[in-house]
């Protein structure tokens, strides 16, 4: 069978449905001197009604559906089409005598592809959740509303990238593979390069390129990207992820405070018309400004707040929490915060003022150096992101390098290795620096209102079946 290689000059449906809403039932969209507009659509049968003297099918594309009428000597046309055929189809838009926006078609069908294979239930759409997970084609062709959460993300991208761009930052692009990995605390995926004779790391975080090119006098650089961890699953995780990180010349981090909290609550009116989401049971206003919390005050508010090692063991412990697998105090302390803490920041909260141990790339404060400005911000129990005043200093940064070797030592595989060429660039001086990571997929799971991030990323990694 021959098919067409193009379908040219075609109109979406949604702008069709426009064209006719303000029309009377029975009536035609008609310009001026009463002449029948036409309209040319394409599209996939996802319906499909024989009435004897008519057929109708239900044609959808990307931006919406609509119903094409077969009327009397055009029946003939529609017999052969099945659902799940994509056609093509010319005629006059209008409404029918019940007042159905329709399309009425007097040329085509024309096969443009014909289906193979059948479709599950058009009218349940796919319900097993794995099944949608493992065949997202047939996900997005059968249930328009995971359509609408894959569109509103790329708005919601798009949106991001205009805000960062008219205040004056780059957008550039790092290395995914990388010799060292850093950045974060995570576990990196390992891969070997042939030619080069070497290992490589799939990178776990832009950060330290990013900021290199701080030194580099780019000043306002942004990167949106996929990092990727070998860590585990979960509602809010998966190994390979979309981050976007920014860093600023001349800012801290409370200037970063109110840029991420007005491009939040303005992307988000931007891409739904409102500022308020629905979020796992609750109602949230991303509108700025946020609440500010310290991270002392947090823990203290559960009666977790100390510095000594031994007594946050004890008191966890004491509260059936295993702690087994914190080997240091900051392990201890970040497990308290993900318990204890960080589901009850419902509403839009900066969690700020982070101890050192907990934060090897942000800047002391002046009046504690036990403390460095750093927040994480969250909102519907969940972290978003992560920010800094970042080091500045070389000898500091090879400092906390040297930290976090010994807390490799303690058995603590997330720590990081510390990266001597990155040291070097800090020692040609970088100026003072606020950077920022968000997490894009939370971002899209608050924006769509879903509660697990296998629902915004279009292919989430799986189990193998065998």
């Amino acid at each position: 069978m021959s098919l067409p290689k193009r379908f040219p000059d075609r109109d979406e449906i949604a702008g069709v449905r426009i064209e006719v809403e303000h029309l009377e039932a029975g009536a035609y969209l008609e310009a001026e001197g009463g002449v029948q507009e036409r309209r040319r659509l394409a599209g996939r049968v996802m319906a499909r009604r024989d009435m004897g003297s008519a057929v109708f099918l239900d044609l959808v594309d990307r931006s919406g559906r609509l119903q094409i009428a077969f009327l009397k000597k055009e029946v003939a046309k529609a017999v052969d089409v099945k659902l799940g055929d994509v056609i093509g189809v010319e005629g006059v838009p209008g409404k029918t005598r019940r007042g159905e926006p329709s399309l009425f078609a007097d040329e085509g069908p024309l096969l443009l592809s014909p289906i193979a294979t059948s479709l599950p239930d058009t009218f349940h759409g796919m319900t097993d959740v794995e099944a949608r997970y493992r065949k997202r084609y047939l996900d997005l062709l059968m249930n328009e509303d995971v359509r609408g959460d894959f569109i509103t993300r790329s708005r919601m991208i798009s949106a991001i990238r205009r805000y960062l761009d008219d205040r004056g930052f780059l957008e550039v692009e790092t290395p995914v593979l990388q010799p060292r990995y850093g950045g974060a605390f995570a576990r990196p995926f390992t891969t070997h390069h042939n030619e080069l004779a070497r290992d490589f790391y799939l990178r776990i975080a832009t950060e330290l390129y990013l900021k290199r090119l701080i030194v580099g006098g780019l000043e306002r650089v942004y990167e949106l990207g996929k990092d990727f961890r070998n860590e585990g699953v979960s509602f809010k995780h998966n190994p390979e992820f979309t981050m976007l990180e920014w860093y600023e010349a001349y800012a801290d981090y409370r200037d970063t405070m109110v840029l991420i909290e007005n491009l939040v609550a303005d992307v988000t009116h931007e891409v739904l018309g409102t500022t308020v989401v629905q979020f796992r049971g609750s109602e949230i206003d991303l509108k700025a400004p946020w609440r500010r919390l310290k991270f002392a005050d947090a823990l203290e508010e559960h009666g977790l707040w100390t510095r000594d090692e031994a007594e946050l063991r004890r008191r966890l412990t004491e509260r059936g929490i295993d702690c087994s697998k914190d080997p240091t105090w900051a392990k201890l302390a970040d497990h308290a915060l993900s318990v204890y803490v960080e589901p009850g920041l419902i509403q839009p909260t900066i969690l700020h003022d982070y101890p050192v141990e907990l934060s090897p790339f942000a800047r002391r404060t002046d009046d504690d150096p036990g403390i460095v400005e750093r927040f994480e911000y969250y909102v519907g129990g969940m972290e978003l992101g992560n920010a800094y005043s970042e080091i500045n200093d070389h000898a500091d940064q090879a400092e906390r390098f040297a930290d976090q070797l010994k807390d490799r030592a303690a058995g603590d595989a997330e720590a990081e290795e510390g990266d001597p060429d990155y040291v070097e660039a800090l020692t040609y001086g970088m100026p003072p620096t606020g950077g920022l990571g968000l997490g894009i997929d939370r971002l899209a799971m608050l924006l769509t209102g879903r509660d697990s991030i296998r629902d915004v990323v279009l292919f989430p990694a799986l189990r193998d079946r065998s």
